[in-house]
């Protein structure tokens, strides 16, 4: 029990730190609602604290449900920093859109807490468990404005989309169950150690990939993200493209390797399909749109696409590419919407292309941190886009998956169209207005921006020590 509570021990500090806000909250004026901001800052901060401590730890806790190693702690560590840094971003953003309410902090919270325990869970039933805490904390800040109907539409899709594909999950995790009688990873794998794979293995395994197709926004279970981005508020939208994709990423990768790494000969296949399927319906569904949450939507889904490359290639340099590109893809996709955020203002959600023209001029330090994320999500060196693709392109490459490393270089082709159209807007427009307009910046955003494009920057330049922990980091799933 002991050993419990310590592998717990961030995850419980957070979790019971998100309840005394739900308490605190009706105590607090409704002209002071920002304080809970900072209460959720002084949360994640004493969870990632407690972190400290235990790194270097190998502890397996409630009947191995839960194991807390240097996999696990990489991606806590990294989903404490994502949701700071969605608080820093929504302190100003919910008093803009009049969001007066305390449950929001909290609930992105809970979210973090159910991204914690997901790589940590060693068991499918934790595995399930943790990810639907998850979810159901995005399906009520999905439709957090519940005055705006595109908030509302967003919840309630991402809601039923949701409850489908959990469902489709269990019946994944029941028919494994059915196969092997566990649901605990390492048991699984022996139980799959030998033979080819039957057809009820085969089933089980499609259920499970659709199931966390689903959560990656991979295709063909794609069509809920761009509604849903788009409806959700902008810090909302950020936090789920990256803390929830990259928690589902971290989730499936431990499955597959912990658990069902003797069933690779038949999985592989399926996600290669899905991935280039993913890249390049992701990214040409990305050129038409005006409206940038929705072409930031569809970049992400290509981004799933090119995150795949890395577990099709399963070896040690293709896993801990998935790492590398995960922390990258988090800091410059926040830092993308973030610009989003600075354009809004009470009746413009900053959030059209035309709302972009003419920026260069008016705010040019704001065109060029797009710029910088945009760069980044295309794979342009210096930054941290153009080292995770590196090192996910080397790795297809390196197991001889040459097509697959060739679609993803012509779908970072494509991608950098629709990006240039934007940079066309901000340099080679002229401002929609007579007036330059006002900037939605305060300390908390300033703070976030700068370091979302320092780390871009710095994952670029100097990305040697990134590389060994993520490598430290996929080597004790084996």
């Amino acid at each position: 029990m002991t050993t419990g509570l310590i592998a717990l021990l961030p995850d419980l500090i957070l979790a019971g730190l998100a309840c005394l806000l739900f308490v605190v909250d009706p105590f607090i004026p409704r002209e002071k609602k920002f304080l809970t901001g900072y209460g959720a800052l002084g949360a994640l901060a004493l969870s990632g604290l407690s972190l400290l401590p235990l790194c270097g730890s190998n502890l397996s806790a409630f009947s191995g449900m839960i194991t807390l190693d240097a996999y696990a702690l990489f991606f806590k560590g990294l989903f404490l920093v994502i949701a700071a840094l969605v608080v820093l971003m929504s302190i100003l953003y919910i008093q803009i859109e009049r969001i007066h309410l305390g449950e929001y902090y909290g609930l992105i919270l809970f979210a973090t807490v159910g991204m914690m325990l997901m790589p940590a869970a060693t068991d499918l039933l934790s595995v399930y468990l943790s990810l639907e805490l998850m979810s159901i904390s995005f399906y009520v800040l999905a439709a957090f404005m519940r005055k705006d109907p595109r908030s509302v539409e967003s919840g309630i899709k991402y809601f039923l989309t949701g409850i489908f594909t959990s469902g489709i999950l269990l019946y994944g995790i029941a028919f494994l169950y059915g196969l092997t009688g566990t649901t605990h990873l390492g048991a699984i794998r022996a139980s799959l150690s030998g033979g080819p794979p039957s057809p009820l293995f085969i089933l089980a395994l499609v259920l499970l990939i659709a199931g966390f197709g689903f959560k990656i926004a991979a295709t063909p279970f794609h069509m809920w993200a761009p509604d849903v981005y788009e409806g959700a508020p902008t810090p909302i939208t950020a936090f789920l493209s990256t803390g929830s994709k990259i928690a589902a990423f971290a989730s499936l990768l431990r499955v597959l390797v912990t658990g069902l790494e003797g069933g690779y000969p038949a999985w592989w296949q399926m996600l290669w399909i899905v991935a280039v399927a993913t890249m390049t319906v992701g990214n040409v569904a990305a050129l038409v749109q005006t409206n940038l949450k929705r072409m930031l939507a569809y970049s992400s889904i290509a981004q799933s696409g090119y995150i795949l490359m890395g577990l099709i290639a399963f070896s040690e340099a293709g896993l801990s590419s998935v790492l590398i590109y995960a922390l990258a893809y988090a800091f410059m996709t926040l830092g993308a919407f973030t610009t989003l955020i600075l354009l809004c203002r009470k009746g413009v959600k900053g959030d059209h292309l035309s709302d972009f023209s003419g920026l260069a001029q008016t705010h040019p330090v704001v065109a060029a941190l797009f710029v910088l994320f945009a760069l980044s999500l295309v794979g342009i060196p210096p930054t941290a886009g153009f080292v995770g693709k590196l090192f996910l392109f080397k790795a297809a490459l390196m197991q001889e998956f040459y097509w697959l490393a060739i679609f993803g270089v012509l779908n970072s082709v494509i991608s950098l169209y629709y990006y240039f159209k934007v940079v066309v807007a901000m340099y080679m427009e002229a401002p929609t207005g007579d007036a330059a307009p006002p900037l939605a910046s305060s300390p908390p955003l300033m703070a976030a921006l700068g370091v979302m494009s320092v780390a871009t920057l710095w994952i670029g330049l100097y990305p040697e020590p990134f590389i060994r922990v993520a490598i430290a980091s996929v080597q004790v799933l084996r």
